[in-house]
């Protein structure tokens, strides 16, 4: 939010007191203390009547840096976000003639004694960042400019997206010349956020839309550093746009506290993000395969279920999971976890079939519970519900009838929320679709006491640990797929997540891409949309396009709102061979299937790294300042670019950085380091194998969850050094290494277990069989 006017004045209303000094440092326990007057202290009388700030280094974690600023340290706060990875003794602090210093292994931050006030951030002898002259901020707002509440029945959050209170604080970090922001959660705008105003809260407002389903304080810049606000309320950033020299952020209250996270590169700040706020964790090879829905509003039942999943097997496309949406329960119900017996009179029954089939089964709840479900009545007598300050049960008519929200600060209330899950899963459900979790009020009390305020972001955490917990129980870890729609700051620990509702357009197909990429720079892992688009009917160019991205992301399904999303619906049956509808479907799902060695593993990268699935090309190429704005193209892991075609006619220009590329698709070799102009039919999309490379692929095509030791294929591409190996998990059996070496005339492939193998040259296309676990191919 923008406090000032211009360069020089405050907004009307407005009253700042700014850190002026370092006025004293004391190093102690590991940490820098630091006293800083609002006003320079030039005599004693100076301290009388003067607000000062109290400004606390430390470190969390190597290569970060902690800074918490206080103004009234008695007032009470959120508490901040659970921090998994934060460690004891990290930073060293000392104190000298010319001021202060953390010193926290690779970044280290100094305060200079006196004035002016000056807190600089270093590593590898340059200055990151660095917080200065009018760069900590205590403002109060006048009773004429206080933020005024909207009338209670959507969530408490004002009409500017302020939170109702008289006080803030902010800081303000300085940016460097050609320096951009990207992060701060799922944003279907520009992937780069500088000139933007991001307020972190979050809301159920589409993919056209500057809200966030997903917001989350953590940004990252090009310049070697990310910094997050550990604050799960409303935190309101000014990147550039009101400063344009700065990055502000501000939130409401009497503490503010943020980390500087030292990369060097995007991919290292994403490890130390990752590690600091937990890293996603592993999930099944059977949830990369295609998911099939029933969709919203549509009329089903089991009969419409089978006709939907013996369709697809009939016409050779590959499906992994059938979801059931929302009107699997009866309407004005939900959430009541009870299946409509009129539609679904045996459900044990029906799964079991489904399973028969060897279809894994996703259900959708979300965090209500209707009035007139049996269920409201036993929640709301037992404490369950989220109450008003007069003690009233909340509710509200959105959505569904009467409704009230479950009380996850209360650990009966999430016990008895789990235990219905339970019952639920035991009927032979694999996976969840938390749906919600956004439109939380702040007019309400909860069972802990925690602040509605911070519990408004926070709320979804709750939520989706809650059942994500109960699937790990259920199905082991490992096994636990959740398909969740919110979430804040720590939420990548419970993938996977889905984009929220876009429209059936080319237009909200790349701000749907935009918002994935956006997410994957904030820490998630996984990350998955709606093919084709919630919203509307798609007409076939758009289904067929959004097709090939959507199976060419980590997740991939089928969901429509008030139509199905079966491919041939999208047929005429005079298309010509091989472009329908099910050609392109099978097609990309089949190729999908024959990549699942290789993008299982990328998916282990990010449980075990932090590195996201789906990677905006500024990770993996930071020197070249050509991707430093792409927005339309992205990485699967390091080895594969992928470059969606947003038209009809096929037409799409794209990037390709430098080096050798090889088409996965046409074997076509091309020098990097330019832009491409091509026009593709509904059967290509641009997909580039980067030099180096070495890929393993499997021989299933019907398939994700198949055994990657039977008959890989290992294919050697341009570039590929003496000493490369390449690690491939195996959900059905012991993991693979394959080693390269590397002379004038030959490449020799090992596998390390011995396992047979096909190997290749990508130039040349022969492939050799190998018997024995060792492959020799001449170039």
């Amino acid at each position: 939010m923008k406090f000032t006017d211009g360069f020089w004045e405050t907004r009307p209303g407005v009253d700042a007191l700014y850190a002026q000094e370092a006025y004293d440092i004391e190093a102690r326990d590991g940490r820098l203390t630091i006293s800083a007057p609002t006003r320079v202290i030039t005599r004693r009388g100076d301290t009388l009547n003067r607000a000062m700030l109290t400004v606390t280094v430390s470190s969390p974690l190597e290569g970060v840096v902690g800074v918490k600023i206080e103004h009234h340290r008695g007032a009470s706060g959120s508490g901040g976000f659970d921090l998994v990875g934060r460690q004891s003794g990290c930073g060293t602090a000392s104190v000298d003639s010319i001021g202060g210093v953390l010193d926290a292994g690779s970044i280290q931050a100094r305060i200079a004694d006196g004035d002016p006030w000056s807190l600089t951030f270093e590593a590898d002898g340059r200055t990151l960042t660095r917080s200065g002259r009018k760069s900590i901020g205590y403002v109060t707002l006048a009773a004429d400019a206080s933020v005024s509440v909207e009338p209670v029945g959507r969530t408490g959050v004002s009409a500017t997206g302020r939170p109702p209170s008289s006080s803030y604080l902010h800081a303000k970090l300085s940016l460097g010349v050609g320096e951009l922001v990207y992060g701060l959660g799922e944003r279907f705008g520009p992937l780069i956020k500088n000139g933007q105003t991001v307020d972190v809260w979050n809301a159920d407002g589409g993919t056209a839309s500057e809200q966030s389903y997903k917001s989350i304080p953590f940004y990252l810049t090009n310049r070697g550093y990310g910094v997050f606000v550990n604050h799960p309320e409303h935190v309101s950033f000014e990147v550039g746009s009101e400063s344009v020299e700065e990055v502000q952020f501000s939130v409401a209250g009497e503490t503010l506290e943020y980390f500087v996270i030292y990369g060097p590169t995007m991919r290292d700040i994403l490890r130390r993000y990752t590690e600091l706020t937990g890293r996603p964790a592993s999930v099944p090879a059977w949830s990369y395969g295609l998911w099939l829905s029933t969709s919203f509003t549509t009329d089903y039942d089991e009969a419409t279920v089978n006709h939907f999943v013996d369709g697809m097997a009939e016409r050779g496309v590959p499906l992994s999971v059938f979801h059931f949406d929302c009107f699997w329960m009866r309407e004005f119900n939900w959430t009541d976890f009870e299946w409509d017996e009129r539609v679904f009179p045996e459900p044990e029954l029906m799964l079991k079939r489904l399973h028969e089939k060897e279809l894994r089964i996703s259900a959708w709840i979300n965090p209500y519970i209707a009035q007139r479900s049996a269920l409201f009545d036993e929640a709301s007598e037992a404490g369950y519900l989220v109450r008003k300050p007069d003690g009233d049960v909340w509710q509200w008519d959105m959505w569904q009838a009467g409704m009230g929200l479950v009380d996850f600060t209360n650990p009966d209330a999430t016990s008895w929320y789990q235990d219905k899950l339970r019952h639920l899963i035991g009927q032979g459900v694999d996976s969840i679709k938390t749906d919600f979790g956004e439109r939380i009020p702040t007019d309400v009390m909860w069972h802990d006491g925690s602040s509605p305020a911070a519990m408004h972001n926070l709320y979804t955490h709750l939520y989706n640990r809650a059942v994500f917990e109960v699937l790990e129980e259920q199905h082991g870890k490992g096994n636990a797929v959740l398909f969740a729609r919110s979430a804040t700051a720590g939420g990548q620990q419970m993938p996977v997540h889905w984009g929220g509702d876009n429209s059936s357009s080319f237009e909200s197909m790349a701000e749907t891409l935009r918002g994935g990429l956006s997410l994957a720079l904030s820490g998630f892992g996984f990350w998955s949309h709606d093919i084709g688009g919630f919203e509307g009917n798609p007409d076939p160019a758009v289904f067929k396009r959004w097709v090939a991205f959507g199976l060419l992301s980590s997740h991939s399904r089928l969901h429509g709102s008030t139509s199905y999303r079966v491919p041939w619906a999208f047929d005429t049956g005079e298309e010509p061979a091989g472009l329908s509808a099910v050609d392109i479907t099978r097609q990309f799902a089949n190729l999908k299937m024959e990549l699942m060695p290789y993008f299982y593993a990328v998916g282990e990268q990010a449980n075990l790294q932090g590195l996201p699935f789906m990677r905006p090309l500024q990770l993996e190429f930071s020197g070249d300042p050509a991707v430093d704005y792409l927005d339309r193209q992205y990485m699967i892991g390091d080895s594969l670019l992928v470059a969606p075609v947003f038209s009809a006619d096929g037409e799409v220009d794209y990037y390709l950085p430098a080096g050798t590329w090889t088409n996965y698709l046409t074997g076509e070799v091309a020098a990097g380091g330019g832009w491409r102009h091509e026009r593709h039919d509904f059967n290509s999309i641009p997909l580039w194998v980067r030099e180096g490379s070495v890929l393993v692929t499997g021989p299933r095509r019907d398939r994700p969850d198949y055994d990657y030791a039977a008959d890989p294929l290992v294919t050697v591409y341009p570039g590929a050094s003496r000493g490369d190996s390449v690690r491939v998990p195996n959900p059905l059996g012991e993991n693979l290494l394959f080693s390269i070496e590397r002379t004038d005339n030959s490449i020799t492939i090992t596998s390390s277990s011995g396992t047979p193998f096909r190997a290749r040259l990508a130039a040349d296309g022969a492939t050799i069989h190998s018997t024995s676990g060792k492959a020799v191919l001449n170039p």
